[in-house]
């Protein structure tokens, strides 16, 4: 992970629309060597507060796996439940109330293989009983590209994941236990996503980080380019109603924009006007009430800090309405991940 100190934080800015509720549906925890990202990191994020004193309004937050604190032993099949087990302490620890208000990781999306078929069955109950009411779902990343400039997923997916008939048969344990799945995969996957979402339609699909479009490699310089690709896929996918949409996690070095380099990190202004096609064609095609803004932290972090992040999330959001506002920061993300009160 490049080093967040690479480049000079922005100009302070005041947060906008403090009391505007959010609930933050994705993000990390980790602690490895040079890079640890527990709860004191994260909550001097969601709590990092302007000149004034004012901090964006971070009700709730939702863990998403990054292959942290597996088990070391035991059968194979089971060890990534230790990343549960992990998070649901730190989600403990928040719900006590020492921490502040906000609640961390009041929904656990984990890691199961889902090529194990039928048989994942129990490695799901596994990560239920383990999450004590907190467990939501599933990611299996799917990102892989054939041009090894593009560093496929942490979990070394295949190509053609999302159609492999083993993967498929280990999805379709999740709707009947309640479980939705996150999809994090690179933009010219899209239609497989498309089709996996019309072969489970009463599965919920949740879309990471636009799906991913690129701007390394073969794609660097050609913004426009993938942008059109993308829109006409990302069109497909809309028409699937059991899908819906995270609005964040632009700003990695594979989207292109360079931002964590050197130099000055942009403002939210910047930010806003440098990515506002993407986020304003999903909420257009999706609708609010099927769209969630997401940190991504702490690996956008990278890029922007915490405040200045939400900051352009809600310039973004500015001529929308107060329902489709509440939709976007905090009601979408509420209805899709259910977090836990306590």
């Amino acid at each position: 992970m490049p080093d967040p100190a690479a480049a000079a934080a922005p100009p302070a800015e005041a947060v906008l629309e403090p009391l505007l509720p959010i609930i933050d549906p994705h993000h990390h925890l980790w602690d490895l060597p040079g890079s640890r990202y527990l709860l004191p990191e994260l909550l001097a994020d969601t709590g990092s507060t302007d000149a004034q004193g004012e901090r964006h309004d971070i009700r709730a937050t939702v863990f998403v796996e990054c292959a942290a604190m597996h088990r070391a032993g035991g059968p194979e099949a089971l060890r990534p439940v230790g990343e549960t087990e992990f998070v649901n302490g730190i989600a403990a620890m928040s719900a006590s109330g020492l921490y502040g208000p906000t609640r961390v990781a009041a929904g656990i999306v984990a890691f199961a293989d889902l090529r194990r078929g039928a048989a994942v069955r129990d490695v799901l109950e596994a990560h239920i009983d383990a999450a004590r009411g907190r467990f939501r779902g599933i990611r299996h990343a799917a990102a892989w590209h054939a041009d090894p400039r593009i560093r496929r997923s942490h979990s070394k997916p295949p190509p053609g994941l999302l159609l492999d008939r083993a993967f498929r048969e280990g999805f379709a344990q999740l709707a009947p236990l309640g479980l939705s799945f996150d999809a994090w995969l690179f933009h010219p996957q899209l239609p497989e996503l498309t089709d996996l979402a019309r072969a489970f339609p009463d599965t919920t699909i949740v879309l990471d980080h636009f799906g991913g479009p690129l701007g390394i490699g073969p794609y660097a310089g050609q913004a426009d380019a993938v942008y059109a690709q993308w829109r006409r896929d990302l069109d497909a996918l809309a028409q699937c109603p059991n899908v819906v949409a995270k609005l964040g996690g632009l700003n990695m070095p594979i989207n292109g924009f360079g931002w964590h380099k050197g130099g000055r990190q942009p403002g939210s202004q910047q930010l806003a006007d440098a990515t506002a096609r993407y986020y304003l064609h999903t909420i257009d095609r999706f609708g609010p009430a099927r769209c969630m803004f997401e940190s991504n932290f702490p690996v956008d972090k990278v890029s922007c800090p915490y405040l200045v992040l939400w900051n352009s999330f809600k310039r973004l959001a500015q001529g929308f309405s107060a329902a489709d506002k509440a939709a976007l920061f905090h009601d979408t993300a509420a209805r899709v991940y259910r977090p836990a009160a306590g």
